[in-house]
């Protein structure tokens, strides 16, 4: 397994429009579109900033995780994604460290990659979700 980069940081907001204005016009970074990822009751948006993204996350339904988030921690940043070459491989890796993962393996997210979300537990705090581009 290699560690290739930061993928994105996931940031949880009530509404994309509200934020998609600062980050797009202010910052000036490239906006990549948003989509709906039913299966995470979520839709994204994802904004350019050199290799890396920024991920804006907005509920599509009450029980969704990142509705469940807003409504304990308000807005703010819910994950750090980090790309790897073997998404397997990695789930493997933190598997036999003793890690606590929250996926056992990986799934399709937003843009079609494999994703996984190790548990904050295992890394100081920080949700971490390891992505590989599906091939």
């Amino acid at each position: 397994m290699v560690v290739e980069k930061i993928a994105h940081i996931g940031i949880a907001v009530e509404s994309i429009e509200q934020w998609i204005g600062f980050y797009r016009d202010v910052l000036g970074l490239e906006y990549g579109g948003s989509e709906e990822v039913p299966e995470q009751k979520v839709r994204v948006a994802f904004l350019t900033i050199g290799e890396s993204s920024i991920e804006l996350l907005e509920p599509t339904s009450e029980d969704s995780p990142i509705a469940k988030f807003l409504e304990k921690r308000g807005s703010g940043i819910h994950h750090i994604a980090i790309q790897v070459d073997d998404i397997e491989a990695a789930l493997a890796k933190h598997h036999e460290a003793g890690a606590q993962l929250i996926d056992n393996s990986s799934r399709i997210g937003a843009h079609k990659m494999k994703i996984a979300f190790v548990h904050p537990k295992a890394s100081g705090g920080v949700l971490l979700e390891l992505c590989e581009p599906y091939h």
